[in-house]
């Protein structure tokens, strides 16, 4: 975890060096703020990465003596293509249209949004690719 603290570690930098240079150019205070806060977000995220990072294993990554046959095996489950996403992104369509032309538009996409869902995150339950 050590290659992803350092990362966010950099990004809490860059905004905290940022932060005062924006407010001192354009003297709003909004900008500055939010650029504040995303450095203390950076830095509370490196800072997780550091800590737990002390507590695992070392990845082959991490090792400086590391082999990259030390990082071989299952990467993870990749799903195979699925209609779901299209009835989703359809739905939401169906749901954004409905204050222009009428609320009960927004209800029906909101319905078809919940069915669409539902079949996105259950497609593995059944089927060829059933668990």
């Amino acid at each position: 975890m050590k290659a992803e603290g350092w990362i966010f570690t950099f990004i809490g930098g860059f905004f905290l060096l940022v932060a005062p240079i924006y407010f001192w150019i354009t003297q709003d205070p909004i900008g500055g703020v939010a650029l504040g806060l995303s450095a203390g977000v950076g830095g509370i995220i490196a800072f997780y990465l550091f800590v737990t990072g002390k507590n695992l294993p070392l990845r082959p990554e991490d090792d400086k003596d590391g082999e990259i046959v030390q990082g071989a095996g299952d990467l993870g489950f990749f799903p195979p293509s699925s209609i779901w996403p299209l009835w989703v992104t359809l739905s939401l369509g169906v749901i954004l249209l409905g204050p222009i032309f009428g609320w009960w538009l927004s209800i029906l996409g909101i319905g078809i949004g919940l069915w669409a869902t539902s079949g996105w995150v259950f497609q593995f339950y059944k089927g060829d690719y059933q668990h």
